[in-house]
């Protein structure tokens, strides 16, 4: 008699554990947060305009996204949980740094994904997450006309200082950010930007009294 109370007891609640949340609903909801991500990580791939990219912060898009929505389906229909996730996530702090905040805007739109497709509004997701993306590709398409910005790197003699500086002013747009004068020479730091990558490095060096020079990608926000 016991077992069959034990057994009755168990099926009930594994029943009612299924009313709000089926396994098809949560297969479905993650499989459409995994396409919605994939979405999301291509576009910051494609509109990244950063030094170096980092494949992981793409992947991480990807698994906010997933991750969010199971938990947001599992809340949503008990307020008992959702209040102790709320104060599980409260203690939580998260310590990595983000450079580009640009970076951040793409995680809140990750994670407000996963909040649309946990409370199962795929298509508002869908469209939300299509509008964006095409925001977001025509904002980097935009950028890619502007002029791309450089640091030049120049090590060269004290008697060269006058054909340097020439060659200098004639790039349009130079921003001097540092020059350092040791016995040895004079190491001369300038942001420039470029319209197009011609060999500025190799004309540099044309120049009498470059020992080298050396152009490095940079971001720099406009003002600084």
């Amino acid at each position: 008699m016991r077992s069959i109370i034990n057994d009755v007891t168990v099926t009930e609640w594994f029943n009612q554990q299924m009313v709000a949340l089926t396994p098809l609903k949560m297969v479905l909801a993650l499989g459409i947060g995994f396409f919605v991500g994939l979405i999301i990580a291509l576009v910051y791939r494609k509109a990244f305009r950063g030094v170096l990219f980092s494949p992981s912060f793409a992947t991480t898009l990807v698994m906010l996204c997933m991750i969010t929505t199971p938990v947001v389906m599992c809340i949503k229909s008990n307020i008992a949980l959702s209040m102790g996730m709320v104060g599980a996530l409260s203690i939580v702090r998260f310590r990595t740094a983000v450079k580009d905040p640009l970076d951040t805007a793409y995680m809140f739109w990750s994670l407000t994904m996963g909040i649309l497709l946990g409370a199962e509004l795929y298509i508002i997701a869908l469209v939300v997450v299509a509008g964006i993306s095409i925001a977001m590709l025509l904002l980097a398409f935009f950028r890619l006309r502007t002029p791309n910005t450089y640091l030049l790197v120049v090590h060269y003699d004290e008697d060269a200082e006058d054909d340097v500086m020439s060659f200098v002013r004639r790039i349009k747009v130079s921003r001097l950010r540092s020059k350092a004068v040791t016995p040895g020479g004079v190491e001369l730091t300038v942001e420039v930007q470029l319209k197009e990558r011609f060999d500025i490095v190799n004309k540099m060096l044309d120049t009498e009294g470059v020992h080298n020079a050396t152009l490095i990608a940079c971001q720099s926000e406009a003002g600084n």
